[in-house]
């Protein structure tokens, strides 16, 4: 993979108008390299991790993105992360800077796993990911998951994937 890129995402198949039917060919088992890959850094807030303000948090930044023609298509991904039981972390993809959002950029070396199932397992999944950063020799700084539909789209299309990405 080259740096800077994520595996492709493929947005071609959308019957509900809202989130893309997820391909997870390409995803699993990929080593990501960013270098100073350009994010817009949001955060939303949470009770005991159930998520309260996501729904207008990314329709403010997603327009914002949208405006700015900073949108990235075929390289589209949202890293989240629980920052506390009270708030989360969102970095969105983008090819240039954003206006009126807060700009931040990774750097290093992730590993991704496809997961599947319902969001309560994303203890598990936070678990599977730091195994599978230590079956590398490799403490995980971080852990991200990429949410690739919404809950109402997850049921609409049968599958709910969620993409984990561990920085190594």
């Amino acid at each position: 993979m080259l740096t800077n890129e994520t595996p492709r995402y493929d947005d071609s198949v959308n019957t509900t108008g809202c989130c893309p039917r997820f391909n997870p060919e390409g995803w699993d088992g990929q080593e990501l390299h960013f270098e100073g890959k350009r994010f817009v850094k949001a955060k939303t807030h949470s009770i005991m991790h159930i998520p309260m303000n996501m729904g207008s948090v990314f329709a403010r930044v997603n327009k914002h993105i949208e405006d700015a023609r900073a949108s990235t298509p075929d390289q589209f991904i949202v890293l989240s992360r629980d920052i506390s039981p009270w708030s989360s972390e969102h970095l969105f993809a983008v090819s240039k800077p954003v206006r009126d959002e807060e700009m931040t950029t990774l750097s290093g070396d992730y590993l991704t796993k496809v997961l599947e199932g319902p969001y309560s397992q994303a203890r598990q999944w936070h678990e599977d990911m730091q195994q599978i950063a230590r079956d590398r020799k490799s403490e995980t700084r971080d852990v991200y998951f990429f949410y690739t539909t919404c809950p109402k789209c997850a049921k609409a299309y049968g599958k709910n994937y969620v993409v984990g990405i561990a920085a190594i």
